[in-house]
């Protein structure tokens, strides 16, 4: 399963590199949302939480839109890249009434897999609105209030989620943000000098930014009158650098993205936008809603912790993924608990095969099972993966 970025047809001056405060934050209260997913920052999580113990609440409410499902709000949606997580905020509080309503809507569903009514539809009252919140509400109570808030009252729903972004900046974000900020902005500039350079052992050639011919577009001063052209790096070949997943596919300028989505997206005309984390790890995320700009949010360095195990449990749970089937099981258990009947419909299998699949990952200790009345909901054992190894984990949050 994969994102596949057809990038044919950017310019330079479409694609952007750079981190975004307002990004790194959602980032990091998804840290703090789904401890589980990141257990290698619970030293950060704890002293995050404790600075701002009156926040939990709060938090708690909109936790949806960026626990599982990242909201589309949080994330860049023009060039250029505002300077400040202030300028961010000011941006969201100055969106019209429907702008809002069409961003937030799909993070509080939460899924990709069920479309989502235009804003001009969600008023509250009308059938369409109350067919969604009675989707949203089926995923979780929290997300059902807050799809009831969302219609009831948009704006008053913005401000309120303002206060709250605000509040974290203050008691936890702010400092963290001087401290993150200098090595995120580095690592930028070094993106952009690898798209401004020549590919290694590569003659000099056309611009990657144009089409058949067009005039060169390029990031280096060009040479004189009826010199050779200087040629820059593609982007794709500067994302499959970045990305350890990422590989280059087919003809032109594709490039494969391992997700548990299934997607191709066209970029151009749209820009591209690379938005570096220290928070984001292992996930990497892409957003693609029209006619906003295509953003990757990537991990621009990776943690590493030491774990043990017996030769035996190793062998025992090493096995038990490999399997395709079950390492796609594994992705679905990652994000919340689910039946054994939820699973089989969203895999297109037959519930047996599910529950034997399920047998094998909970007898090598992979999967939890717990009874919430007359079902049984499974969820990985995220702990037991990281101690498999960092490369396990990242794969199967992806």
């Amino acid at each position: 399963m994969s994102i596949v970025l057809d990038l044919g047809g950017l310019g330079p001056a479409d694609l952007a590199v750079g981190p975004s405060a307002l990004s790194e934050l959602m980032a990091s209260l998804h840290v703090l949302a789904e401890p589980e997913h990141h257990p290698e920052a619970a030293g950060w999580a704890a002293r995050a939480a404790a600075a701002g113990p009156e926040l939990h609440d709060e938090l708690t409410v909109f936790a949806p839109l960026w626990a599982r499902y990242r909201c589309r709000l949080f994330f860049p949606r023009a060039l250029p890249l505002a300077a400040s997580l202030d300028e961010e905020l000011a941006a969201i509080g100055e969106l019209p009434k429907d702008d809002f309503l069409e961003l937030v809507a799909p993070g509080i569903l939460g899924t990709n897999a069920q479309p989502v009514p235009p804003a001009r539809e969600l008023r509250a009252g009308t059938a369409v609105a109350e067919d969604y919140a009675r989707r949203c509400l089926r995923r979780s109570y929290a997300r059902g209030e807050l799809a009831r808030q969302l219609m009831a009252a948009p704006l008053e729903l913005r401000d309120r989620l303002l206060a709250v972004l605000r509040n974290a900046d203050t008691a936890f974000f702010a400092e963290d943000w001087r401290t993150l900020r200098p090595a995120l902005e580095d690592h930028a500039r070094e993106v952009r000098r690898r798209l401004a350079a020549l590919p290694p052992g590569a003659l000099p050639a056309g611009s990657w930014g144009t089409s058949a011919g067009s005039a060169p577009i390029s990031l280096l001063p060009q040479p004189p009158a009826g010199g050779t052209p200087i040629s820059l790096r593609s982007p794709a070949d500067v994302l499959t650098e970045l990305l350890p997943t990422a590989a280059r596919v087919g003809p032109g300028e594709r490039v494969r993205l391992d997700k548990l989505q299934i997607d191709e997206v066209k970029v151009a005309p749209r820009p591209l936008v690379l938005v570096p984390s220290a928070r984001v790890w292992p996930h990497l995320t892409v957003k693609n809603e029209h006619p906003s700009c295509v953003v990757v949010q990537y991990a621009a360095r990776g943690t590493s912790l030491a774990g043990q195990l017996t030769v035996r449990d190793l062998h025992h749970r090493l096995m038990a993924l490999t399997s395709p089937a079950r390492m796609e099981l594994c992705r679905h258990l990652l994000g919340e608990p689910i039946t054994t009947s939820e699973l089989a419909a969203r895999l297109g299998s037959s519930e047996p095969q599910v529950s034997r699949a399920l047998r094998t990952l909970r007898d090598a200790g992979l999967v939890r099972s717990t009874r919430d009345g007359k079902l049984v909901r499974h969820r990985l054992a995220t702990d037991v993966i990281q101690r498999l190894g960092h490369d396990v984990l990242a794969t199967v949050a992806r």
